[in-house]
Order: structure tokens, then C-alpha cells, then sequence
């Protein structure tokens, strides 16, 4: 339970912290758990999603979602895709890259990177029915997380432990842990209105490969960084691949 409390307490800003005093330990293994945080997070914005389009119009309703998860994350993610972009945008070697992304500045990758996630993110939502909309991010927040989660088994950590920005290197997945991450990643794909739209969950996972295939050739391994890069660009993947099958099958 601790363990649980423990990913909550880290991947939202929610006051969690008050329910318990978690020791440090307990946050190297909160990776498997974060697929349940993103049942709160996609909940927490659906609900406004829904609520906003009773009296706003749809696409305000959308924004107004967006930024109640950035308010509940912190942008802990967005950083994590900005310091991506900037360290293998102007990295030429892995000691560069890892400098640059441990900068707390941003640099123009950065900035280019989040204007066309915020923008690719918006224009795919906005351009579903509302309903689907919400069904699509009650399945992908939580899908995605959990397919990004998987990096951790794959790759090692690319930092020396005590140069790690959260402090926190991340352990493996035992077998439990890992069934546990499974089952929280899958079941949100139950409310994908029909099966058809099962198959955009082939996306992240084509974009999880060959983004850590990326990372293992250049700095061979993985930052907290990358896992939220990784989480951001496999969400979008899926919500591209629910808008193709939307488009194709009207």
C-alpha cells in the first residue's frame, strides 16, 4: 500500500503526502504503480472535459482538461519531454546529452517540442466527438504510462545513481510487478466504446520500441526524462491512432 501511496505522491501533486510518511525506499519501486496514478489523472480530467462541454464550448472544455493535468502533475511529465527534445536535439555525444537534459534552463528544442505536443494533442482531441474524446483519455493516460513504465525492464538507468535529478533510480519490475502494471494498462481499454479502436494500442507500443531502440543507441539507457518523454509521445500516439480509426470508419 505504501508502494501505491508512494507513485501518488510523486507523479501528482495532490496532497497524498499527508495520508502517510513514506520511506525513501519505497520510491524506486513506484514505476508498476503508474499506471493506476493515470486512472485518477484521466478520471480528474474527463470530469472536467464532460462538465466544461455542459457550458462551454467543446474545444474550451478540452483546454480546460489539459490544464487541470498539468496542474496535477506539476508539468512533471512536460518538463521530462522538454529536457528530451533539448538534450537529443542538441546533444552530439551521450555526456552531452545527459548535461543538457539535467539543465534546468529550456532551450528552443524544447519549446518547438511542447508547441507541436500541446498543438498535435489539442487538434486530435478536439477532433473527436466529446464522448469519445473522454473514453479515449480514460484508456490512454493509463495505457500509456504503463507501456512507458516498461522502459525501466529494458534498459538501465543512464546516470550515476547520485547524479539522478529526483534522486530516485528506479528498480526493475519484479514478475508481480510487472502483472500488477499489466492489468492497470489494460483494463482502461474497456471503455473504448468498440473494439475496432483496441487496435490503437499498437501505436505506443511501436512508438516505445523505437524510441528506447533510440535511446539505448545514444546514451544507453534511460533518465527520468525519458520516461515521461516516452509516456507524452506513446499518449499521442494513441490518440492518433483513435482519431485514424475514427476518420476511416465513418
Amino acid at each position: 500500500m505504501l508502494r501505491i501511496l508512494a507513485a501518488f505522491i510523486f507523479f501528482t501533486r495532490l496532497p497524498f503526502w499527508k495520508l502517510a510518511e513514506v520511506p525513501a525506499e519505497y520510491f524506486k519501486n513506484i514505476v508498476s504503480r503508474w499506471a493506476l496514478v493515470g486512472w485518477v489523472t484521466a478520471g480528474l480530467m474527463v470530469i472536467v472535459l464532460y462538465a466544461g462541454s455542459l457550458v462551454l464550448p467543446s474545444g474550451v472544455a478540452l483546454a480546460l482538461a489539459m490544464i487541470t493535468r498539468l496542474l496535477i502533475t506539476g508539468c512533471l511529465h512536460e518538463d521530462g519531454l522538454a529536457d528530451f527534445f533539448d538534450g537529443f536535439g542538441g546533444g552530439t555525444n551521450r555526456e552531452r546529452i545527459l548535461a543538457i537534459m539535467k539543465d534546468s534552463h529550456i532551450g528552443s528544442y524544447g519549446v518547438i517540442g511542447l508547441i507541436c505536443y500541446f498543438g498535435l494533442y489539442y487538434l486530435l482531441l478536439s477532433n473527436l466527438p466529446v464522448e469519445l474524446a473522454g473514453c479515449a483519455i480514460l484508456a490512454g493516460d493509463p495505457y500509456s504510462k504503463g507501456i512507458a513504465g516498461m522502459i525501466i525492464n529494458r534498459l538501465p538507468y543512464a546516470r550515476k545513481e547520485e547524479e539522478a535529478k529526483s534522486k530516485t533510480v528506479y528498480s526493475r519490475m519484479t514478475t508481480g510487478e510487472y502483472l500488477f502494471s499489466l492489468i492497470c494498462l489494460l483494463l482502461p481499454l474497456c471503455w473504448l466504446p468498440e473494439p475496432v479502436y483496441f487496435l490503437a494500442g499498437l501505436l505506443p507500443v511501436a512508438t516505445w520500441y523505437l524510441l528506447t531502440t533510440f535511446m539505448k543507441k545514444k546514451i544507453q539507457g534511460y533518465t527520468g526524462d525519458c520516461c515521461g518523454a516516452t509516456f507524452l509521445l506513446c499518449e499521442l500516439s494513441f490518440y492518433l491512432g483513435i482519431a485514424v480509426i475514427y476518420t476511416t470508419t465513418l
